[in-house]
């Protein structure tokens, strides 16, 4: 037997009422459509009114579509004007961020025109001067305390000559090649500074700690003539050092001394000042491994 034409929703009762329902609506649609055709075409006054009606219905329905487009797009809108504000944002930080390592390489360079001027400005005064070098590096970790000076043998500079920057003594020099010289901290332990207290002129000796301080100790034993905040310069005795450079503040008293710290920084400290020796004899002894 052949098999009946047309589709056949099958056996299943839902789809035969859902074919059968959709059939009604289409009927009734092409009714409704036919009766408004005529409506219009023999009395327009009365499809005038019915359309009317309709757009009351649908006023609402439309009212209410409008809102969800406007909100949407209100939402899309302001969505994207706050990622562009993000954007903004991050455009300003990282401007901020490149203005602020301006101003810090800014100060940098003013903090060490600033230091090379006050050295060149001692060189003039001083008729001692040998050299100004660059302190190309100090030491921190370790117990011996030496920095780098970018001048040497080929500058005038030899072993024994103190080293100052505007703020103090440094140290002196005890190698130097022909373009660099290594130097000796006040603060290393094998420098011993004859020294004196500014305030009334108290002979002291200065000692390195191998901590970045000085021992201070007085030549006399049983007093103490320490003040916290006194400034140790050098006495001149030795010849080594010249007198009246200062060399240290001091910040504690102990029972027969004082703890000072040095005023010359080298890790602060762009520029330094070689000198000649306060009596060239010494540069002999200063010289030799004893005097080191």
């Amino acid at each position: 037997m052949a098999a009946p034409a047309g589709p056949r929703p099958g056996w299943s009762r839902k789809a035969q009422y859902s074919l059968f329902f959709g059939l009604v609506a289409a009927v009734g649609g092409l009714i409704v459509g036919l009766i408004m055709l005529i409506l219009s075409l023999v009395a327009p006054s009365a499809y005038s009114g019915v359309r009317g009606a309709a757009l009351d219905i649908t006023a609402p329905i439309s009212g209410a579509l409008a809102e969800v487009v406007t909100t949407t797009r209100g939402v899309v809108g302001g969505a994207g004007d706050y990622w562009n504000a993000a954007e903004q944002n991050a455009v300003l930080k990282r401007e901020r961020l490149a203005l602020r390592r301006q101003i810090i390489h800014a100060k940098a360079v003013l903090q060490e025109n600033g230091q090379l001027k006050a050295a060149l400005g001692l060189r003039e005064r001083t008729e001692q001067a040998v050299a100004v070098g660059r302190i190309v590096g100090s030491s921190f970790e370790s117990i011996r305390r030496f920095a780098v000076l970018s001048v040497g043998r080929g500058d005038g500079v030899m072993p024994g000559m103190p080293v100052r920057t505007a703020d103090g003594l440094v140290g002196r020099v005890v190698e130097a090649g022909s373009s660099a010289s290594r130097v000796l901290l006040v603060s290393d332990r094998s420098n011993i500074v004859p020294a004196r207290i500014l305030r009334g002129g108290i002979p002291v000796i200065s000692t390195g700690r191998g901590d970045g301080t000085v021992d201070i100790r007085p030549l006399e034993v049983g007093r103490n003539p320490f003040r916290r905040g006194d400034i140790i310069v050098t006495s001149g005795t030795g010849g080594l050092y010249p007198p009246l450079v200062p060399i240290a503040r001091i910040i504690r008293l102990d029972d027969d001394g004082a703890l000072g710290i040095p005023l010359a920084d080298p890790s602060q400290a762009s520029f330094a000042i070689v000198e000649r020796v306060f009596e060239p004899a010494a540069l002999a002894v200063a010289a030799t491994p004893e005097g080191r």
